[in-house]
């Protein structure tokens, strides 16, 4: 049987691994599974649909009974380049207290804990089941999330009461945090002299309204009392946001194209189709005076990521749990999103609960507290006590 790994030394081989989004994280995966298959563990992995240089990762230790509880976690990271680091930020670097490189706080910190936690488990006479689900593709929208769950169920793995997802929450006992989705817009517009602009489409110009649109709903939304759920998050209100934007030829020709991504941060009881479909609604207007001039104009939409909200449970089992394990009794949401609303949409009862600070996540010299990694250590230990019990 091989040595058990502690949680430092597995998180030094996770951070070497560069598991960015647009590569492959297979080397990972792979050796996750070698690790646990050597300690007789059952793997199960789940190639992403259409890219076989991505897998999740899903294992299960204990009786084959419902009402255990999951480990989240994701493997991807994001990018390095231009960034300014002053060590090598695919190796685990110790300084004053700091573990140092990419991942080691969002979320590799809480996978290597996990990973450890369910070869401990092995052992300790669980009477139900303790998970690990690794995905792919979070950085980019969660997108990994969804299929790892079916997978989870098409493997017939017991369905697991409890869902802790390990984003860096400094081990507070988070229940809520806001929904995402976004589109890429492209503008195609008509170019002609801007001396005869009546003449063309300027898709800068026309893409300017849409961008005028979304802050108009920003303080109309602003100006709303905000719900019961919506006023414990900061901002309490769904917003929209456009950080870039890029298009046109030269300043005396009406742009012929425009492209800018929008995105909106739900409060979790604002309904995300319905702000879609106002957006549409937007869009078709827009474009209807386009076409007017050139026929062949129009405004294309790609979405490219949709996270649910958390919503905070009434008496959830995953609260319970985490509140009665860390003694955290505070109110903690957060605006950003995670997989937790993908598990909780999925029937599982999903709190957000792992070391670290998010404020130190894809940040250059990312780091994560030694003292974080044992406390989240620590909170394993009182999960597996807890499914033995």
């Amino acid at each position: 049987m091989p040595d058990v790994l502690s949680p430092r030394a597995i998180l030094e081989r996770l951070v070497a691994f560069p598991t960015v989004s647009h590569g492959t994280n297979l080397p990972l995966i792979d050796w996750v599974e070698g690790y646990l298959t050597a300690h007789g563990l059952k793997v199960h992995r789940a190639p992403k649909e259409g890219d076989p240089t991505k897998h999740a990762l899903f294992c299960s230790v204990g009786p084959e009974v419902a009402g255990g509880i999951v480990l989240s976690g994701h493997t991807d990271v994001v990018p390095v380049e231009g960034q300014d680091w002053s060590t090598d930020p695919w190796t685990l670097i110790e300084r004053d207290g700091r573990l140092y490189g990419r991942g080691s706080c969002d979320m590799k910190g809480f996978d290597a804990l996990a990973i450890h936690a369910l070869v401990r488990a092995k052992d300790a006479g669980l009477v139900r089941p303790l998970q690990i689900a690794l995905s792919y593709d979070e950085e980019i929208g969660c997108m990994g999330a969804p299929p790892l769950i079916r997978a989870m169920d098409e493997a017939g793995l017991p369905r697991a009461a409890i869902a802790i997802i390990g984003e860096p929450s400094m081990m507070k006992c988070v229940t809520g945090h806001k929904g995402g989705t976004g589109f890429d817009v492209h503008v195609e517009g008509h170019e002609v002299h801007s001396s005869i602009m009546h003449r063309g489409v300027n898709a800068i110009m026309e893409a300017a309204k849409l961008i005028v649109w979304a802050n108009e709903m920003n303080d109309l939304n602003r100006a709303k009392n905000p719900s019961a759920i919506a006023s414990i998050f900061e901002p309490p209100w769904t917003t929209l946001h456009v950080g870039e934007i890029r298009g046109g030829t030269a300043h005396n020709i009406t742009a012929g194209d425009c492209h800018f991504p929008i995105d909106w941060r739900f409060v979790p009881d604002d309904d995300e189709e319905v702000w879609k479909e106002w957006f549409r609604d937007k869009v078709a207007e827009v474009e209807a005076g386009m076409k007017a001039v050139a026929p062949a104009s129009g405004i294309y939409l790609n979405p490219f990521f949709g996270v649910p909200g958390l919503r905070p449970e009434t008496d959830g089992a995953a609260e319970r749990l985490v509140r009665s394990i860390t003694g955290d009794n505070g109110e903690h949401v957060v605006s950003y999103g995670t997989e937790a609303g993908h598990f909780q949409d999925a029937g599982f009862s999903a709190v957000v609960c792992g070391p670290g600070d998010i404020a130190q996540a894809h940040q250059a010299d990312e780091f994560i507290e030694i003292s974080q990694l044992e406390a989240g250590e620590a909170f394993l230990s009182r999960v597996i006590d807890d499914l033995c019990a």
